[in-house]
């Protein structure tokens, strides 16, 4: 019988088939193949008590995805959210997780959440220039529902992930997408104004027929070494247009002369923040390959 992962807890896992949700443990095998049953495998089961719905997962099938932290597989849309406020917008790990979902040829949305908080619109200057790139951007007040209606329309017939780091209200707009209170919402700590991880297990809930969500902990731990530093470029997808503008084969776009992208910068046809924090990322790149050797 098959099924889908939908949760993980301490190494038992809810498997969801056609006909009802089985708890199953992992055959012993996985272990010696050092291979781990993770949230969103497709999974053959063996089922050893139909009463207590008690199975055993026998194989995994091929992931098409799979990402490391948090542990995931065959997810084939990431929603990553901003709060305009309260926490402030983190555009490093936004740029992050964008050139990883890149790297994994996933289809990327960005929500604006909080938008109420932000007196002085501040977050238009950040719609604007990731419009420009060609992301979908949604803005939300998940407290007064407002774009849930937008968000929970371009989640359909996707096994979507909700990225971003704590306190940016990715439980909230999750409770809003099923009017229910089915995630427990995290608090942000006045004092420091940074978000406490309050999700604990990575769960799929499912909105509609081939329509999942995973509440994930872990994403702002986020980590991209994956993508080596001489690749990055690519993954900023702005830039592709640009790089065959370069005099060097193999131009890094940090310290040479007669570089497409910076010539772009100048011209206006990229954002010079994005570039930015481009550069930082890259260093942070480098800097793990060399301490690797």
């Amino acid at each position: 019988m098959q099924g889908l992962i939908i949760e993980n807890r301490t190494n038992l896992y809810k498997i969801e088939t056609k006909e009802k949700i089985y708890e199953a443990t992992a055959r012993g095998k996985f272990k010696k193949d050092e291979i781990t049953p993770v949230v969103g495998d497709i999974v053959e089961i063996q089922v050893i008590d139909e009463e207590n719905s008690k199975a055993v997962i026998e194989n995994i099938e091929e992931r098409k995805v799979y990402i490391k932290r948090p542990k995931l597989a065959n997810i084939t849309q990431i929603i990553f959210v901003v709060s305009s406020k309260d926490p402030k917008p983190d555009l490093l790990m936004l740029d992050k997780q964008l050139a990883f979902a890149e790297f994994l040829e996933i289809k990327a949305v960005i929500v604006l959440n909080k938008t109420d908080l932000d007196k002085k619109k501040e977050f238009q200057n950040i719609k604007q220039v990731y419009e420009k790139i060609g992301y979908k951007i949604i803005e939300t007040n998940a407290k007064n529902r407002e774009g849930i209606k937008e968000l929970r329309e371009i989640l359909k017939n996707n096994i979507n992930a909700f990225s971003g780091n704590s306190g940016v209200g990715k439980s909230t707009l999750i409770n809003g997408i099923f009017n229910n209170e089915i995630t427990q919402e995290g608090e942000i700590s006045k004092k420091n104004k940074r978000g406490k991880n309050t999700t604990t297990s990575t769960k799929l809930y499912e909105i509609d027929k081939n329509t999942y969500i995973a509440d994930t902990p872990g994403f702002s731990t986020f980590d991209i070494s994956e993508i080596e530093s001489k690749d990055l470029a690519q993954y900023f997808i702005e830039f592709n247009k640009y790089i065959p503008n370069c005099e060097f084969v193999g131009c890094t776009h940090i310290k040479e002369e007669n570089c497409g992208i910076k010539q772009a910068i100048e011209e206006g046809n990229i954002a010079q923040s994005r570039y930015e924090r481009f550069c930082r990322i890259y260093s942070e790149l480098k800097e793990k390959e060399e301490r690797r050797w």
